[in-house]
């Protein structure tokens, strides 16, 4: 089993910056992508960013280019999503999700790759 725990949520102003974290840990802790999604309310949970684990090949949706960066630090199976300029309509639920590197054919912004989930950090910007 993996487990996913997101932090670094909160609340900011519209125009500041939030960065979050994810941690993986289980015992046989392997993936070929994670990414991150939101969920605003009464909304249906969306594609944010997605990055390769082995070279780091990034994706984003576009309503965040230019304004988030997803990384990650392999030697501490950490994911992160850097998030400037922000916008009130950034305010959601931050999901956490990494695959089985498993082929699955699904595309990295499809959220039914992922297999593993976290229980999300609250974003709430104001204008």
């Amino acid at each position: 089993q993996v487990y996913l725990v997101e932090s670094g949520g909160g609340l900011a102003q519209a125009g500041g910056s939030l960065r979050l974290s994810c941690s993986a840990s289980g015992r046989t802790f392997s993936t070929n992508y994670m990414g991150w999604f939101r969920q605003a309310p009464g909304k249906e949970r969306e594609f944010v960013a997605a990055i390769n684990w082995s070279d780091g090949r990034t994706y984003y949706e576009d309503s965040v280019k230019g304004r988030f960066t997803i990384s990650r630090d392999n030697a501490k199976n950490t994911v992160y999503l850097q998030m400037n300029s922000l916008k009130p309509e950034d305010t959601a639920v931050y999901y956490c999700a990494a695959d089985r590197n498993v082929y699955s054919g699904l595309l990295p912004a499809n959220l039914y790759r992922y297999d593993y989930w976290g229980r999300g950090t609250q974003v709430t910007v104001s204008s």
